[in-house]
């Protein structure tokens, strides 16, 4: 019970890892506000998780709108009295899916809607957050990059775009706001395998994947959500401005 008395937000928790990172959360004892763009998703996320005896919340969010962001700060505050933990997990790749295709093929659209959601929605909600932490002298914030950050993957480039930007704006925001007790950091998972329910052609694609580890294996959230948790614990209270990768030896930054 390492988050009694916290609170945390997960963005586009509603389904997949986000769903797991909200779920181990409220496990160890804290207040989980589920934040998703699919709000029916979110509210039987949500659901699902009280009807186990946990305590969570659904709040509909567009962590691409500044006001949406500022409606989910406030309503967290006004519920609960603070936010402890952010997770920014909302993102453009699995449940939106995107394009396969060289970088001249991208639609700009879907670059600019990439952008939107997976680096401006982490900025906004970070900073909608930042001064309930700063009042309160503390505060978790955990950035979801991506290890294709390091080793790029063809075919991907605004998504593997939108990653490194996050890697960088995580760095910067624990210079900004290391001094007001907030802890910024990046987690970069590879690819896992998030889908109750994957057909025999995602399955295959994922196993390719992960040829290269050094570990073999798919992983699955489990995998993950230790690496998480540790890193909005307390345990990690003098680790800021970190990336750590989670890709079974996969490669290295």
């Amino acid at each position: 019970m390492r988050f009694e008395g916290r609170t945390a937000i997960v963005t586009g928790a509603g389904h997949g890892i986000g769903l797991a990172y909200a779920d181990a959360l409220a496990r160890e004892g804290a207040r989980v506000v589920i934040a998703e763009l699919d709000a029916a998703a979110g509210e039987s996320a949500a659901a699902g998780l009280v009807a186990e005896g946990l305590e969570a919340t659904a709040i509909a969010t567009d962590v691409a709108d500044s006001a949406s962001a500022d409606r989910l700060v406030a309503e967290t505050v006004s519920r609960y009295g603070g936010v402890d933990i952010l997770i920014n997990n909302a993102a453009i790749f699995a449940s939106i899916p995107v394009s396969r295709g060289g970088f001249e093929e991208i639609p700009e659209r879907e670059f600019d809607a990439v952008m939107a959601v997976n680096v401006r929605g982490v900025w906004t909600v970070c900073r909608a957050v930042a001064p309930v932490m700063r009042a309160a002298g503390y505060g978790k914030i955990l950035n979801i990059g991506s290890d294709t950050a390091f080793k790029p993957v063809r075919g991907f480039a605004h998504y593997v775009a939108s990653k490194a930007a996050v890697v960088g704006l995580s760095q910067v925001l624990s210079q900004e706001l290391g001094s007001s007790g907030i802890r910024v950091n990046c987690l970069a998972p590879t690819s896992v395998l998030s889908e109750a329910d994957p057909d025999e052609e995602l399955l295959h694609a994922k196993e390719q994947r992960s040829l290269g580890q050094a570990i073999p294996g798919v992983l699955r959230p489990n995998d993950v959500v230790g690496a998480a948790l540790f890193l909005v614990g307390p345990e990690s209270d003098a680790i800021t401005g970190q990336t750590l990768l989670v890709n079974a030896g996969a490669h290295f930054k």
